[in-house]
């Protein structure tokens, strides 16, 4: 019955900001025995996820997405501190500054928490709200739908409401780096070596390798206070959408009971996920040799896969970390899941976070 509930919910949903006046639609009494508030808040953390997306990057830059963070921490009482412009340097934030300083929206990284008992759970999601590609322009063709290149970024965050909102006892913790990938006289170029935040050194090898660049230094402060689960959730390569496709959400982790745990939630609750190989013999794919990591390895193998070793190693100490390369978005319109952005994994995670931290 609570499947059949959600179901309607999420049914429901339609993008009309830019529409005429909406129309309400039907409501639905909440059957007996089913936890209605439960479902209520899975579904407004979903469509919080669906409308950030939707949303086009001229409405939707680093300072509309901070201010999406600040109206959810508002909304729960949680606490939200933002690092942004030259900021970024002088907190050692090197690579999200070096991605996002050609745009005139200023990069920024966004600190959300929340709770003081329980166990420590940080989302980091990429927030690139537009990607061109950098001076490896995009193509026209692949340049249409970089507005949901924040869909890490607005997963995480409607992540964040279902927990909040429940109140789940846990410590939440909340990372988004927020930049657009643009191009002018100071954006980063191919060649150039960057180092990070916790001291790798990176080389650029493609400027359309921008997501794990941001990335990188988000994970790496995270992991310098481990929490007890990190999840990374990025809209990050074509790879894993040639791989597995639209409806799957593809994840990488090294424990066993942790795949086994969110693989069963996604069955339970209907949110298909698929557990990918962190192949380590591919870690050679991604050392360049003049700097300790490529962003773009050369050869077109496995391009899912390096990306995700690459984000590994920005992760130490954390004892249990998973990493999601998702799509973001429906290409087609199918129940419950109407064409446009969508929230991928979100649900899964959120029915197995008490089976992963007892």
């Amino acid at each position: 019955m609570e499947e059949a509930a959600l179901g309607w919910l999420l049914s429901s949903y339609g993008f009309t900001r830019y529409k005429g006046k909406a129309t309400d639609g039907a409501h639905l009494k909440a059957p007996k025995g089913i936890d209605a508030a439960r479902l209520e808040a899975i579904a407004a953390g979903e469509f919080l996820t669906r409308d950030l997306i939707n949303t086009p990057a001229s409405d939707m830059g680093p300072d509309e997405l901070e201010q999406a963070a600040r109206d959810l921490a508002a909304t729960h009482g949680a606490t939200l501190h933002v690092t942004e412009g030259d900021d970024l340097l002088t907190q050692n934030f090197p690579l999200i500054h070096a991605v996002g300083r050609a745009a005139t929206r200023v990069p920024r990284l966004i600190d959300m928490t929340w709770g003081t008992d329980g166990p420590q759970v940080t989302l980091v999601g990429k927030g690139v709200c537009f990607d061109t590609g950098g001076l490896n322009l995009k193509p026209g063709a692949s340049m249409g739908l970089m507005k949901k290149d924040m869909g890490g970024a607005a997963t995480v965050l409607g992540l964040a409401h279902m927990i909040m909102a429940t109140g789940s006892t846990l410590r939440l913790r909340v990372l988004i780096p927020a930049v657009e990938n643009a191009v002018a006289g100071n954006a980063f170029r191919p060649g150039d070596i960057l180092t990070a935040r916790n001291g790798l050194t990176v080389e650029v090898n493609n400027t359309d390798a921008e997501g794990r660049l941001v990335l990188a230094d988000a994970l790496a402060l995270a992991d310098e206070t481990p929490p007890d689960l990190m999840i990374c959730m990025a809209t990050l390569t074509g790879a894993a959408r040639v791989a597995v496709g639209p409806d799957l959400a593809p994840f990488y982790t090294d424990d066993d009971a942790l795949a086994m745990a969110l693989a069963q939630a996604g069955k339970r609750v209907r949110d298909p996920l698929w557990r990918m190989p962190l192949h380590r013999p591919y870690d050679a794919m991604i050392e360049p040799g003049i700097a300790d990591l490529d962003n773009a390895p050369s050869g077109g193998f496995a391009g899912s896969i390096t990306a995700a070793l690459f984000l590994d190693r920005f992760v130490r100490d954390t004892p249990l970390f998973a990493h999601f390369d998702i799509y973001g978005w429906n290409p087609t319109a199918a129940p419950a899941r109407p064409k446009g952005g969508v929230g991928m994994a979100a649900r899964a995670i959120f029915d197995a976070l008490p089976k992963v931290l007892a």
